[in-house]
């Protein structure tokens, strides 16, 4: 049995996210974290809302309310919907904790010892519109590099280079659009993250297996000489995390917080700190997994995002951990993803283009899009979501083959045999086949959970719920009845089996639809995984009673789809 530590970037607290945010960090993890355990290892899967920054004042404003209570309701609804897409977090934790601001504290403090901090006198610029200074993320302007329109002042999103405000063209206020911007002087705290360069390349440079995406970000900013540069880890804002030493004021740094891009992933230790204090676990709980000298050093720790977040988690966050000098654990293991798209264009709150995660789950149950999400996530390359390949995805895999093999095996056995799974005859060449066949599948499949390659595991489940209907069609009970119902017996007792080799391989893509077939069948949640094909299709004797589920996956029918694109397409 392995510890697996599986932390998902932190969904922003400003919202409810679309399915591009969902299927690009928290679905991938929750996938990976569900089979690792269905394998028999210790998982811990973190995440945690983030909380600080202007962009949470902003929308505290925007809703009347105190940016503290604004950030609670919010994570009360983001928590509800992460439960209702059954995402299984050991713990999804808040930046804005005590845990986190301790911790964050600390890791300044230590790096500040190791020469790693600078007090810099920044010029900033000032919005006399807005009466503040701009975060980085509020100016936008002509990104220099490649002419992109609406470049942040931190990063322009579309060549993904790394920006100064008063790098940008043509710069505006992203809060009130005012051109009438200033630059003034602040003095900030900067990580001397150049200082870290020959340490992190070393360090990626022994990270085996990384996907190409993730490895090539990291090295794009470690080669290019403008791209990894000392940063402010300080910001002129009041919702954050103090600059402190302990208790005591930071001199020169009063009335500041730490930038959030600094505190944001130091939330994964305090979160996990969370759930320790959440059970009782003292210091001992969560140093385990976070400290290499107290147990952490046998821990695989994998994280997953989007492929935005990749330069802070190969080159930031790990300058941070090194820079302290102390023994933390490092992540082993970076699955990134490329943007999902929506009908050829980009999700947009304003615009009401693409389907958000409350909307999802009033449309349809979560099965249907974690499916879907899953088997189309973007991997090599962005994807394009389509309400056509979701109908298509929806009636093709999950109707047509998983759901109507579970309903013509239990509805046949019922009409023919009853409630319980018949006895009589005894596995043939057919049933051989079959198994063999499973065996192939299943060790493509395992091997695809294994590497973290999601399409391709989505592919091999398929295939062996295809698996099923074919024997299933070959085998034909229905003919056998009147000649052979021994034999018929046997067949339907198989396909009786398939069904419980099924929803336990099924759960980590669709958890309810696999709880369902397991209450059907009078199982639990802890059918344990498969030792082997053969022993899979022989696990339930003669006799075993079972109940026929409703139907697993109701289509999707050309109307109803057409109306969905109608209603998601957004303004104009």
């Amino acid at each position: 049995m392995a510890r697996i530590l599986i932390t998902s970037a932190l969904p922003y607290i400003n919202g409810i996210k679309h399915l591009g945010n969902l299927v690009g960090s928290q679905l991938p993890a929750d996938l990976h974290a569900r089979y690792m355990r269905a394998r028999g290892h210790e998982v811990l899967f973190i995440c945690a809302t983030d909380e600080h920054g202007t962009p949470a004042e902003l929308a505290a404003a925007k809703a009347g309310e105190p940016v503290a209570e604004y950030c609670a309701r919010m994570w009360r609804v983001q928590k509800d919907i992460a439960d209702g897409f059954r995402l299984s977090f050991d713990h999804f934790g808040r930046s804005s904790s005590d845990r986190n601001r301790r911790l964050t504290q600390h890791f300044a403090e230590r790096l500040s010892a190791a020469g790693l901090i600078d007090e810099v006198m920044e010029r900033q610029v000032y919005s006399k519109a807005d009466g503040r200074f701009l975060p980085d993320r509020y100016i936008e302007g002509t990104c220099p590099n490649c002419g992109y329109e609406k470049a942040r002042g931190d990063q322009c999103e579309n060549c993904t280079k790394q920006l100064d405000p008063t790098d940008l063209i043509n710069p505006r206020s992203a809060i009130s659009g005012s051109t009438d911007l200033e630059v003034r002087e602040t003095k900030h705290l900067h990580l001397r993250q150049s200082a870290m360069r020959a340490h992190l390349r070393d360090w990626i440079d022994t990270r085996e297996g990384w996907p190409v995406l993730t490895t090539s970000i990291a090295r794009k900013w470690l080669d290019d000489g403008e791209g990894l540069q000392d940063r402010s880890i300080t910001r002129d804002l009041d919702w954050g995390i103090p600059v402190q030493k302990g208790e005591k004021p930071w001199p020169g740094m009063e009335g500041k917080v730490f930038y959030v891009w600094f505190d944001a992933p130091i939330e994964y230790i305090a979160a996990t700190a969370e759930w320790a204090d959440a059970h009782g676990l003292g210091e001992d709980g969560w140093r385990r997994w976070w400290r290499a000298d107290e147990g952490a050093g046998d821990v695989r720790y994998t994280q997953f995002m989007g492929k935005d977040n990749v330069p802070f988690h190969t080159l930031s966050f790990p300058a941070t951990l090194m820079g302290s000098a102390e023994p933390w654990k490092l992540v082993d293991y970076i699955k990134s993803f490329n943007y999902l798209n929506y009908e050829g264009g980009k999700f947009s709150t304003s615009s009401g283009r693409g389907v958000f995660m409350d909307q999802a789950l009033e449309i349809l149950p979560a099965d249907y899009w974690r499916w879907w999400l899953l088997s189309n996530v973007p991997e090599s390359s962005d994807s394009d979501f389509t309400w056509e390949s979701f109908q298509n995805g929806v009636n093709k895999d999950l109707a047509d083959v998983l759901g109507n093999f579970v309903s013509r095996i239990t509805k046949f056995c019922r009409s023919r045999f009853g409630e319980a799974l018949p006895e009589g005859g005894a596995p043939g060449p057919e049933e051989a086949e079959l198994a063999a066949e499973l065996s192939r599948r299943l060790a493509e499949y395992e091997r695809a959970m294994e590497a973290i390659e999601v399409r391709r595991a989505a592919q091999a489940l398929r295939a062996i719920w295809v698996a099923g209907n074919e024997y299933l069609q070959r085998a034909a009970p229905w003919t056998k009845m009147k000649e052979s119902p021994e034999e018929a017996a046997m067949i339907v007792r198989t396909g009786l089996n398939l069904v419980r080799l099924y929803a336990i391989l099924s759960r980590p893509f669709i958890p309810d639809a696999a709880g369902a077939m397991l209450t059907a069948l009078g199982l639990t949640e802890n059918e344990p995984w498969p030792e082997s094909a053969e022993a899979a299709l022989a696990a339930l004797p003669s006799g075993h009673a079972f109940t026929t589920p409703d139907v697993l996956f109701a289509k999707l029918d050309d109307e109803r789809r057409e109306a969905l694109e109608a209603r998601f397409a957004g303004k104009g």
